[in-house]
């Protein structure tokens, strides 16, 4: 809901959808460099506290946003300077809640259907929400959508900090020791660099759809291509949870960044809508897969007390693939079609896939583990 509300909303009061883009990406950028440093404050001071600091910091900040949108003669830096408290401030409630869901459940085949689940939901949400901020903007106003998205976060994030739940999840009330940090456990770093061609895929998926639907005089089905595509990935994460996978975290990514890619690289022979949905949705079908499984990485080869910054830096992962590649897709567009753009993430992705740091991976895996994914399974 945030970032399109913030978009109208400036466009809405400046005129200008440069001034809107520039608010966007600030408020963007603001929250990729931040994310790191809000989850050390999770891990540190616990759920309640942080989260609850976050959210009121990110409330205000679209409430801010909204009152300065509907007055006159405001100097267009305003804009930017409350984007980016409202980008620092964001709470991380999706590694939180990933956080809730391992305290809750038992390593192996139960942690992998709770991830599979938070996963699903998440994609509803992303497909959910611009609805529903869209049609709260179209029956009232752009400053309005401001104050609705405040409300769902400080409400949202409040109700979920109120559970027991997460309130015992209470930090570690001190500094974490410079190796249990994320980046500096073994292989972690190089997991992130798969999950970069997995948010590159995403990133260039996202602009070529409207692209082709334009290419075929069919703008209107740009959002039908969108949808297949977060419907694929449902999907996935949906089947995913239900499949009682043998194999490791390491070749499972591996598996799934490599068929996420040839996907990409069949969707870019494919010339007619229909194929080319039918496509989106096979290459969606392995992009929430990859995401569970990168964090249940996180989950086993980061200690407890980094857990909420591991899981955040997968995140910052895709995310900075997508940014990037979202990017870059604009340009190959232009000049050679939204099918070669496909074709090049695809084979930027599988190149990233090797990558995957299978030996670390293994060797990481905690003894407990393997214990308690023998009784599930027996």
């Amino acid at each position: 809901m945030g970032g399109l509300a913030l978009l109208l909303a400036v466009q809405d009061s400046t005129g200008s959808y440069t001034q809107a883009g520039f608010a966007t990406a600030a408020f963007g950028i603001a929250n990729v460099i931040a994310a790191p440093w809000r989850a050390r404050a999770i891990d540190r001071f616990g759920q309640r506290i942080a989260l609850t600091a976050m959210a009121s910091g990110q409330a205000s900040g679209f409430i801010a946003l909204a009152l300065i949108t509907e007055a006159e003669g405001i100097a267009d830096i305003w804009f930017l300077i409350f984007s980016v408290v409202i980008g620092l401030a964001s709470p991380p409630l999706g590694a939180a809640m990933r956080m809730i869901w391992a305290s809750l459940t038992t390593a192996g085949d139960q942690r992998t259907k709770a991830f599979s689940i938070d996963a699903v939901c998440e994609e509803l949400l992303f497909v959910a929400g611009p609805v529903a901020i869209t049609v709260v903007i179209v029956a009232s106003s752009p400053s309005t959508g401001l104050w609705v998205t405040a409300a769902a976060v400080f409400l949202g994030t409040a109700a979920m900090t109120s559970s027991a739940s997460s309130g015992a999840l209470r930090g570690t009330g001190g500094g974490v020791a410079r190796g249990d940090r994320p980046l500096r456990r073994p292989g972690f770093a190089r997991v992130l660099i798969v999950l970069l061609g997995v948010g590159g895929v995403l990133g260039v998926a996202e602009i070529a759809a409207p692209a082709a639907a334009a290419h075929h005089d069919a703008v209107s089905a740009s959002g039908w291509l969108l949808a297949a595509f977060a419907g694929g990935s449902a999907l996935g994460g949906f089947l995913y949870g239900q499949l009682n996978l043998k194999a490791g975290v390491g070749k499972r990514l591996f598996a799934l960044c490599v068929s996420m890619g040839l996907a990409a690289v069949l969707v870019s022979q494919l010339n007619t809508l229909g194929l080319f949905a039918a496509g989106l949705a096979l290459v969606g079908l392995f992009l929430a897969p990859s995401l569970i499984t990168g964090y249940l990485i996180a989950d086993t080869i980061v200690p407890e007390t980094s857990r909420t910054e591991a899981s955040t830096w997968i995140n910052t992962s895709v995310n900075l693939g997508a940014s990037v590649a979202s990017a870059a897709a604009g340009i190959v567009i232009d000049s050679s079609g939204a099918w070669f753009a496909l074709l090049l993430v695809g084979a930027i992705a599988l190149t990233l896939a090797s990558a995957v740091p299978f030996t670390r991976l293994r060797t990481m895996e905690p003894p407990a583990v393997h214990a308690l994914d023998r009784c599930e399974n027996s």
